[in-house]
Formats: structure tokens, sequence, C-alpha cells
């Protein structure tokens, strides 16, 4: 590993109510008090459990960070349905995943969509968790590079050395998400090297050094730690995973 600190991120997509999620991010404050001081820990719960989430974590004083799963670009306005940066900034959010493959696969958003929302998430204040991933097809075709650093690139358009390097990037394929399949440790360690490797030519060594790299796609207690092992690797994304708090709490203390 790097001098960079791992981050795992658990994204609980659309499961929990508000009061499951209190009961959840409850356990895990106590589960994870000594992982925590070695690795960083945000959990994505849905939007209508950000503000109960949030005042457990900020009362007790929980070492875990607040993330969400999605945003809007725009600052407000008549967007039915929608959520702003500003919004999530003010229940105190630091990290939003933005174009995770099912954004992207189930509800259309382009590169074009994800560039802006990776932006309007840094001028509020809070870091983007890009995430950026193959189909099987592609794989199967040879084009895991161009698809990823593709969408990598186009995330990252526009944005200064300094802002990509407080970024996290999540290299998720496709075909291992929620499917119990997983990329291999070298495979995942590949095309996060090749990330890494993509920004110091685009933004510069510092930059590349400095960003932080996540693997997800059927992250679980049992195959984190070979996983983390790549040097590019520097946390991972889990899933279904993180809303078990056992198995969670056994996925954050790998180390």
């Amino acid at each position: 590993m790097s001098g960079r600190r791992p981050l795992i991120s658990g994204n609980w997509k659309m499961n929990l109510t508000h009061l499951d999620a209190i009961n959840l991010v409850q356990k895990l404050s106590y589960s994870l008090a000594d992982a925590t001081r070695r690795v960083d820990v945000s959990v994505h719960p849905p939007f209508t459990a950000l503000r109960s989430v949030q005042t457990i974590l900020d009362v007790d004083d929980v070492p875990i960070a607040l993330g969400a799963q999605n945003v809007h670009w725009q600052a407000g306005g008549a967007y039915t349905g929608e959520i702003s940066p500003a919004m999530l900034a003010k229940l105190n959010v630091r990290y939003v995943i933005v174009g995770h493959s099912e954004r992207r696969q189930l509800f259309g958003e382009t590169d074009e969509d994800v560039n802006k929302k990776v932006k309007a998430v840094l001028a509020a204040g809070m870091v983007p968790i890009l995430c950026v991933g193959e189909t099987l097809g592609e794989r199967e075709e040879g084009r895991t590079a161009e698809k990823v650093l593709g969408q990598l690139r186009a995330g990252l358009s526009g944005l200064d050395s300094a802002a990509i390097a407080g970024m996290v990037v999540a290299y998720e394929p496709i075909w291992a998400i929620g499917t119990g399949r997983t990329a291999t440790p070298d495979d995942a360690q590949a095309v996060c090297a090749a990330v890494r490797r993509a920004i110091a030519a685009d933004a510069g060594e510092a930059a590349a050094a400095s960003v932080r790299i996540q693997y997800g796609g059927s992250v679980k207690a049992g195959n984190i730690a070979e996983l983390m092992s790549g040097s590019d690797i520097d946390g991972a994304l889990v899933g279904g995973a993180s809303l078990d708090p056992e198995e969670f709490t056994a996925i954050v203390s790998y180390r």
C-alpha cells in the first residue's frame, strides 16, 4: 500500500427506511470504533435517511463520513424529484457517488451529465466518488481500457490538478456488481494502475499520487484483503455487503 489512507464506502442503494438506517449506523458506530483509526469509512444512505444518519453521526461524534448516492448539478429550480449539491452540503455530506453504472445504465446518465455532477459536487465543497467500469461484453472484446479511461477522462474534463488530487475514483466492472463475480486482484490492480497512469498523464504526477482509487464489485470480507494488496487500490466501494453490519465491519477491519 501507498501512503494514501484507504477509504471504504458503503453504498446502501435503494434499501433501508430511515429507522433501519439509524439501527445500522448505531451498530457500526460500535463495531468500527477501532478500524476507523486506520481506514476512512463512509456510508451512503438513501436521501430519505440522510438527515437521520447525520444526526447520529454528529451527536455521537461517530468517525464515519456521511455520503450520498447521487446529486443533480443544478443549484436549484424546477427539477422535480432531484436533490441539489447545496442540500447535501447542508447535511454535512462529505462524499457523493457520481456516475454509478446503475445511474448510467438504468437512468441514462451520459458522460456529460457525470462531468457536470462532478463539478457541482466540488463547487459545493464535497468530494465526488467518480465511478467508471466496463460491461462483460466490452471486457471480452478487449475494450476495458478504452471504456474505463474514456469515462475517466470525460468525468474529469475541465478540472484542474488540485481538484483531481482530492477526488476519489471507483473502478467498478459492471459485470461484477451484485453478481457474485469479482475481478481477480491482478485484474483489479491492472485497471486501477491504468487509471492512475492516465491521471498522471493528464493532470500530473502529484495529482495521480494523491487521488484515491477504489475497487467495487461483489466486495466481501473474504476477498477484501487480497484486493487491497494492490499498490494502486486505495479502498472499496461496497454494495450489498455494506447492509450487513458484521460483514461490513469485517471488510473495514481487513488490516
